[in-house]
């Protein structure tokens, strides 16, 4: 039997120049081959090799500080990155925003399924993710800079219908993660906190002829896994590396919570203070049922999760995340992507398969800006950069979508309390303009799939209609002309009965 064991060092000198290296793992260190990408990077900087690689990876990669793809974030090194979120690795998207790599962003879901069809040799995905949106060939094409030139996804025709066409490629190197490697290369995941795609992604390799590097933070004997917790077989993978400082996630080395080892009492868990955003979660969080699957985006919506705890109805819906989460509160901050007390831990291109058949019947997502045609970016504004993930996958799909955000951003002075809202200083950025910078969701596909739209704020509640967007609730102790309609891009349509927001989520 082949000793399948190297050192960091030497696995990473196994990738050569040119190569396209596709990587598990999300952001918050969640699964990710943290050590292979720190020594890649390492590499290049006292060889300079090896060069002009093309990245694949369909979560972002990072802590917004260090890890991820910052480690590759050096000029030469990297020549493209295909990605399904940008936001968690800041050197890296300076590098896009600075023209220096060509990038494109596409939706998580759909980079998710295509391991699959590579797997398979399979020409691709075909699907209605993306259409009408900056994905759209027709729009942008998911290019992220002006370097950025080559067309890659395409529109066609399938029985009168339009579909996106995403194209496999061909893999030269996976970085995969788990747990615990056996000396035949058996990989098993029962401390990781998410497993995303590693089976697909190691089969779309080794399909291609490429090699599979796998880190571990443990070493078995052969034959001394149980089967039944291996998620990537030995057959699947050519090289281990261990390492024994590998932590769950940036901020743990391992929380039996987040893999359902230990169930721990949610209502220890501190509540949000009452601010801007808790006012936004409370709203938000009206539109849950009974019975309800829920589907949580990262940043602002994750604030639901907190309410419906400290409200004690969690148990009465199901949380889902995009990485493969079912059940459980999901965690919030740098380390999204995580549940404590999951039901289940799937595949991430099997929950997107979930998704994108209409599994969702409510999504709470981010909004950065709306225009007047019920139109959302989450994506880019200017040079902040942050890529779609799964919003479009969810945002399209979902039977009802509510978006998050706050009306103003940056220098905003607010206070909450005693039942009303009161606006001191509203912000120097206006979210609500008159068209967005980038279309991450399409009203338009909003309106011919019959889908139902909110848009809450701290402020106000907004609604799509086959008209545009409605202004329908309107929080207590706001002035509807200095503070909603002077901060506006565009004046919203009235409802014929305005309401005002319950003074209860402002107490």
């Amino acid at each position: 039997m082949r000793n399948k064991v190297l050192a960091a060092t030497e696995a990473v000198r196994l990738i050569q120049s040119g190569n396209v290296v596709a990587i598990q793992g999300a952001g918050g260190g969640v699964a990710e081959p943290t050590l292979l990408l720190r020594e890649l990077g390492k590499r290049f900087q006292i060889e300079s090799e090896p060069r002009d690689l093309t990245l694949y990876h369909a979560t972002g990669l990072g802590d917004r500080r260090e890890i991820g793809t910052d480690y590759l974030a050096q000029s030469g090194l990297v020549k493209r990155d295909i990605a399904g979120h940008l936001g968690m690795a800041p050197k890296m998207a300076r590098m896009i925003v600075m023209n220096e790599i060509e990038s494109y962003n596409f939706p998580q879901g759909v980079m998710s399924q295509l391991y699959s069809a590579i797997a398979a040799r399979q020409p691709g995905v075909i699907t209605k993710v993306g259409l009408n949106t900056y994905i759209d060939p027709r729009i942008e094409g998911g290019r992220m800079n002006s370097i950025t030139t080559e067309e890659i996804v395409r529109v066609i025709e399938l029985d009168g219908e339009e579909w996106l066409f995403y194209p496999s490629l061909k893999f030269d190197v996976a970085l995969v993660r788990g747990t615990t490697a056996d000396l035949k290369g058996n990989i098993t995941s029962e401390e990781e906190a998410a497993i995303h795609e590693g089976i697909s992604i190691a089969q779309a390799a080794k399909a291609n002829g490429g090699i599979v590097i796998a880190q571990v933070k443990y070493l078995a004997k052969e034959g001394s896994l149980d089967p039944r917790l291996v998620k990537i077989p030995g057959i699947c993978v050519d090289y281990v590396v261990v390492d024994e400082h590998q932590q769950q996630t940036c901020l743990h080395h391992f929380n039996p919570a987040f893999t359902g080892q230990v169930q721990i009492p949610l209502n220890r868990i501190a509540p949000l203070p009452l601010d801007t955003r808790k006012v936004i979660a409370r709203r938000a969080a009206r539109e849950l049922f009974v019975g309800a699957v829920v589907n949580l985006g990262v940043g602002m919506p994750s604030g639901v999760a907190s309410v419906a705890t400290e409200e004690e109805t969690i148990d009465t819906f199901t949380f889902t995340v995009e990485h493969g989460i079912v059940g459980g509160m999901p965690a919030g901050g740098i380390v999204f992507g995580v549940s404590y007390n999951p039901e289940a831990i799937i595949e991430q291109d099997k929950q997107f398969n979930f998704y994108d058949g209409g599994g969702v019947d409510v999504a709470f997502l981010g909004m950065t800006q709306l225009d007047q045609a019920g139109n959302v970016n989450a994506s880019k504004v200017g040079d902040l950069l942050s890529g779609c993930g799964g919003f479009i996958n969810i945002s399209q799909n979902a039977k009802k979508v509510v978006f998050c955000g706050t009306f103003t951003a940056k220098g905003e002075s607010v206070r909450v309390g005693d039942g009303v809202l009161q606006i001191e200083r509203s912000g120097t950025i206006h979210k609500l303009v008159k068209q967005v910078d980038q279309i991450t969701f399409s009203a338009d596909n909003a309106h011919q799939s019959g889908q139902k739209v909110l848009y809450v704020t701290e402020r106000a509640v907004f609604e799509l209609t086959s008209e545009g967007v409605m202004l329908c609730e309107v929080a207590p102790g706001v002035d509807i002309e200095r503070d909603i309609y002077q901060q506006m891009g565009f004046k919203p349509l009235i409802a014929s009965e305005l309401r005002a927001m319950d003074h209860a989520l402002f107490r």
